[in-house]
């Protein structure tokens, strides 16, 4: 069997999931990105520290992303802080849920919320009562609502409102989806619940916060497994134009112009139309392929540098009341808060979002003195997960050319789970075109 030459358009996670499973399948492959380094929109961004281009949580439901990792020799342990699920607000408000990893016994999953529920501080026992049944009757139904309409509206109609679904369910929508209640997809807010708070398999609730930079992670670690397996990958290569030949198909970039028999595409959405405009679109599956996410959502990270003795109460904590969402205690003072999607923080200056994040942190920590920041804003960090949007699917009407990125997964928000996930469809996809099993 002829070994294949294959191109992978972009170096993010999507990318480097599908550059790893090909290159484990036998084949050969050239991965081009156009930055000066892998990782897209999760990778240190700042040398000589460990600060990313956003402040990433994971959580124990991303088993792709973590066997990857391990498949390359990162060990998820070593670079990552695993943590029970623990809500805790600046207001008062703790939800916990105990540590079942070890559970074997049937339902431990409902026990595991229940339990978290009814020892919940700040929650009054009704609304104790409505969630648990609430979240009951979302597994009987299998995390699915009726209809994809917003967060809010199917919160609103399952008994979930007031107090405890601002302070609780809206921050918790907005973490995941990077977009606010009220214009949220409830089917991709139900899926997230699903892999996480309701899932059976030990552990999928746990927070993973990096000890480590995000390039890290996957990034770094999977440049250098290439690299070993002497893959070219090529940094600062901005590819210009693609077409199909008779070869399979060109790409043109500044370092020429080369052949390929197979391409994935791993660009962020944005960046697809340009790429797919000058293809042939002669038949109806082509001319119908639909157009990628074009609306986007920002997220803004400010990285804290208090003296070193400056700690949260919890390494993860929600903002309530103020401009920001979340606070993540990276160590040794350096504190990072989350400001996500579309909202007014956007209105303001660099200085007035990071004195008024320090004025939350201060009545937290006590830490009265306006220290040194960083602030890092991704304007289109992620698509806006709207109710009933439109993915593209990986498998084009082009032979030979795949699709890979979050914005591609349709099953969940812009996640770096969904990335991964993506990027090994691809490979998959990939490899049943050159194997004929397709």
């Amino acid at each position: 069997m002829p070994v294949e030459n294959i191109a992978i358009i972009g170096g993010g996670w999507a990318g480097i999931a599908a550059a790893i499973a090909l290159v484990e399948a036998g084949e050969r492959v050239s991965l081009l990105e156009a930055a000066p380094s892998l990782g897209g929109r999760a990778k240190q961004i700042a040398a000589g520290e460990s600060l990313d281009n956003g402040q990433h949580i994971l959580s124990g439901a991303y088993r792709e992303t973590l066997a990857l990792m391990r498949r390359i020799g990162v060990f998820p342990e070593r670079v990552m802080c695993r943590l029970p699920f623990t809500f805790l607000d600046n207001a008062g408000m703790r939800l916990a849920l105990p540590d079942f990893r070890a559970a074997t016994f049937t339902g431990a999953d409902n026990l595991q919320m229940a339990w978290g529920l009814a020892s919940a501080r700040g929650v009054s026992l009704k609304t104790k009562w409505q969630t648990a049944r609430w979240m009951r009757r979302l597994k009987k139904q299998g995390f699915v609502p009726e209809e994809d309409c917003t967060v809010s509206q199917w919160l609103a109609a399952s008994d979930q409102s007031g107090e405890f679904c601002r302070r609780f369910w809206e921050p918790l929508c907005l973490a995941a989806l990077n977009t606010p209640a009220h214009k949220a997809s409830a089917r991709l807010f139900a899926r997230v619940l699903q892999d996480t708070l309701g899932n059976a398999e030990a552990g999928s609730s746990d927070l993973l916060l990096p000890t480590a930079s995000f390039s890290e992670l996957l990034p770094n670690p999977a440049a250098r497994w290439l690299a070993h397996r002497a893959v070219p990958v090529r940094l600062g290569c901005r590819v210009q134009r693609l077409y199909p030949s008779q070869s399979g198909w060109e790409i043109e970039s500044p370092a020429g112009q080369e052949t390929f028999t197979h391409i994935i595409l791993a660009v962020a959405p944005q960046h697809l139309p340009a790429l797919l405009r000058e293809l042939p679109r002669s038949g109806a599956e082509a001319t119908q392929f639909p157009s990628p996410p074009t609306v986007f959502s920002p997220i803004a990270t400010v990285y804290f540098h208090y003296p070193q003795n400056t700690a949260l109460p919890f390494p993860l904590m929600a903002l309530s009341g103020g401009i920001g969402q979340w606070l993540v205690d990276r160590g040794n003072g350096l504190i990072a808060a989350v400001l996500s999607g579309m909202i007014a923080w956007e209105e303001l200056s660099r200085e007035e979002i990071a004195w008024k994040l320090h004025l939350e942190i201060w009545q937290i920590t006590g830490a009265r003195i306006f220290p040194e920041f960083d602030l890092f804003i991704e304007k289109r960090a992620t698509f806006a997960a709207l109710p009933n949007l439109v993915r593209c699917p990986q498998k084009t009407p082009w032979q030979g050319l795949f699709l890979a990125g979050d914005h591609c997964w349709a099953d969940y928000p812009a996640t770096l789970e969904g990335a991964v996930r993506s990027g090994l469809q691809a490979a998959r996809l990939c490899l049943q075109t050159i194997r004929g099993d397709v």
